[in-house]
């Protein structure tokens, strides 16, 4: 039992500082990346405070992740007014099925980390339309793996990479 139990702290060690680095990019980035955020409808984060969560807390959202649903199982994405209704994204991107500009963007994020999103997002600029949506892209990517589906495993999984590729339709779909 006792290794199971070290096991799980292990699992969720990494989330610990999750809102205190969203709380510390948002401050960190400029006005027009802020203004895109806030209509991509994820504007609400930027006033998570930065917050040391206790570990028992973390455990407990953990283990409410239904990881077969690819979902977490509690109603704080309706208190942050985040949608949680609509149509679900796809499980996963299946590379075979893309088309060929979408394989490129499917390429140009595999294998990264989240210290590759997070670089990428601050020093991305806005300036054009071809900027601004792939600066959505990565912003998408990355609030997945810091915030939204947080996981041990530091590498983009096509999970992670489904959303990216429905961006017409990003504020209507369910991240519940």
């Amino acid at each position: 039992m006792a290794g199971k139990n070290q096991a799980a702290k292990n699992q969720t060690k990494d989330f610990k500082c999750a809102t205190h680095l969203l709380n510390e990019k948002f401050r960190n980035m400029s006005e027009e990346k802020k203004i895109i955020v806030r209509n991509l409808r994820f504007g609400v984060l930027m006033h998570i405070p930065p917050l040391r969560v206790h570990h028992q807390i973390l455990r407990e959202l953990a283990n409410s992740f239904k990881l077969g649903e690819n979902r977490l199982e509690t109603g704080y994405r309706a208190a942050l007014g985040i949608n949680a209704s609509g149509d679900l994204f796809p499980q996963k991107v299946n590379y075979k099925n893309l088309s060929k500009d979408d394989k490129q963007i499917f390429r140009r994020f595999q294998g990264k980390i989240l210290k590759n999103l997070t670089d990428e997002m601050m020093a991305i600029a806005v300036d054009n339309e071809h900027d601004r949506l792939m600066f959505k892209r990565i912003f998408i990517l990355y609030i997945q793996m810091a915030f939204l589906l947080p996981t041990t495993i530091n590498k983009i999984s096509p999970v992670h990479l489904a959303p990216i590729f429905a961006m017409d339709t990003i504020t209507e779909r369910n991240w519940g």
